[in-house]
């Protein structure tokens, strides 16, 4: 079942995504930080480490929302030229701001596209990375197939995504504050009713685990690995062209 952020629209999801993160963008750092007691910086890192293995001289990163996971990759690997996108030109507007403040405008450049029609030739990056954006691609199949055909040869994807804890403990705790108290404030911070309903939504429908590795192999991408983080509350998937 495809999941959307608003169900009495009649909108694609690609379009209601959108919607949803350009009404959500001013206060997305607030709650995203907050939210997740700063746990997402960790798990930043960790992925950036591996994307950075193949010591990548150029690096995009889709679904760049509002540029933490790019700035990043700026800082802690050694790439040239660092590229982010996102469907959400508001997200995207944070993200420009962030990256003149810290003067690394012109180490990074921000685009709006699609992660399903990216605006970039064959074999063209050495590293590809996807923060807590595979989940809100309208076609996970084709988003990957799309970020193959831009990959160079041997080059990396490195996915970071949430997922439902294993351990029956960690998952109730968890499934609790995802679903309860993350909607709560997510509502009256964002003003947004529906964006913090969907957000947890959309994890219990991602194919996290041995299903998104299946995936990635049926999408050509070989060697495919995961890392589980934080009890299984996320993971790191990588694999190479």
């Amino acid at each position: 079942m495809e999941i959307k952020p608003y169900s009495d629209s009649d909108k694609s999801k690609r379009e209601q995504v959108e919607i949803m993160f350009n009404n959500i963008a001013p206060k997305y750092d607030l709650l995203n930080h907050s939210l997740t007691l700063g746990i997402d910086k960790i798990w930043r890192r960790k992925a950036i480490k591996l994307a950075a293995q193949n010591n990548p001289n150029n690096i995009l990163d889709i679904a760049a929302g509002t540029g933490d996971f790019t700035i990043l990759e700026a800082k802690k690997t050694n790439a040239k030229e660092i590229i982010g996108v996102d469907i959400s030109q508001n997200m995207l507007n944070v993200a420009i701001q962030k990256a003149e403040k810290l003067n690394l405008q012109n180490k990074i450049k921000f685009i709006k596209a699609d992660s399903l029609d990216l605006p970039f030739s064959d074999n063209s990056f050495d590293s590809v990375t996807v923060g807590f954006g595979v989940r809100n691609f309208a076609d996970i199949p084709a988003g990957l197939t799309e970020i193959y055909r831009i990959l160079k040869p041997g080059g990396r994807l490195v996915v970071l995504e949430l997922s439902e804890p294993s351990n029956p403990i960690i998952n109730k705790l968890f499934g609790f504050y995802f679903h309860k108290i993350l909607p709560f404030f997510g509502r009256i911070v964002s003003k947004d009713k529906s964006a913090y309903t969907y957000l947890p939504n959309s994890v219990d429908n991602f194919p996290y685990g041995q299903r998104f590795i299946d995936i990635m192999s049926k999408c050509n991408y070989q060697k495919p690995q995961l890392k589980w983080l934080s009890f299984g509350i996320a993971a790191i998937y990588w694999g190479e062209k």
